[in-house]
């Protein structure tokens, strides 16, 4: 997806404000058809937007002892992931917007971001608090570092998203700018901020990064990935 694409859907898109409601009452007597409705004759909840879901409660207000809307996005343009097609590892509290790929076998931990139009590859791993911009691409085999930004692209627009290569490491806390591209198996180190493209096999550090050396056996042996992180 380019930006024009991914602003265009949003555009497009009927904005929704997400909720979920819990009420109490003579819920036996009320129709629920059009919503999402769980629960029994006396408390139930309802899930999705409010617009749908505001006038039951409207009409039935006098068969409802008890409610509260507990409101989970307002105006929202583009919805979660469904997590069930991913054939991968995702820990509790990462946010995954639609029109994102995830491949086989790659974990996201708590709280990353991943937001539309980004492809992570197979076997990589996302960690906490990670931000994958929109459209940013990163490749197989790769450990994205606890806290690191992949800079997004959706605005302003731009044709060029980052791009990490294959068996890439990033460093905690790293910053990858809009339209850089990260080399096959380079390693950027800690806390830098990465303003230009990373040849293959460099090791880079600083603010802004700089080339260090290439990878030797040593730093390969240091930033080696663990398979069984990646076991399902």
């Amino acid at each position: 997806m380019d930006a024009y694409e991914i602003i265009e859907k949003i555009r497009s898109s009927k904005k929704m404000t997400l909720v979920t409601v819990y009420l109490s009452g003579k819920l036996d007597e009320i129709c629920f058809d059009g919503v999402n409705f769980i629960g029994g004759r006396d408390f139930g909840v309802i899930i999705g937007n409010l617009d749908e879901i505001k006038p039951i409660l409207e009409r039935n207000a006098e068969k409802i002892s008890n409610h509260h809307i507990e409101v989970k996005a307002r105006n929202s343009a583009i919805p979660m992931s469904d997590l069930l097609k991913f054939n991968a590892r995702i820990e509790p509290g990462a946010i995954i917007r639609d029109f994102v790929e995830i491949g086989d076998n790659a974990v996201v931990l708590m709280g990353a971001v991943i937001n539309l139009g980004a492809i992570i590859g197979k076997r990589t791993m996302i960690d906490m608090n990670v931000v994958v911009g929109g459209r940013a691409i990163v490749g197989d085999d790769c450990h994205i570092g606890a806290g690191t930004v992949l800079a997004g692209v959706v605005e302003p627009p731009s044709d060029m998203p980052v791009v990490i290569e294959d068996n890439v490491l990033i460093g905690a806390n790293a910053v990858i700018l809009e339209g850089v591209r990260v080399g096959k198996g380079a390693v950027v180190a800690a806390g830098s901020i990465v303003t230009k493209d990373v040849e293959p096999g460099w090791v880079v550090a600083g603010v802004p990064a700089h080339k260090i050396k290439k990878v030797d056996e040593k730093t390969a042996r240091k930033t080696c990935l663990v398979p069984e992180l990646r076991q399902l």
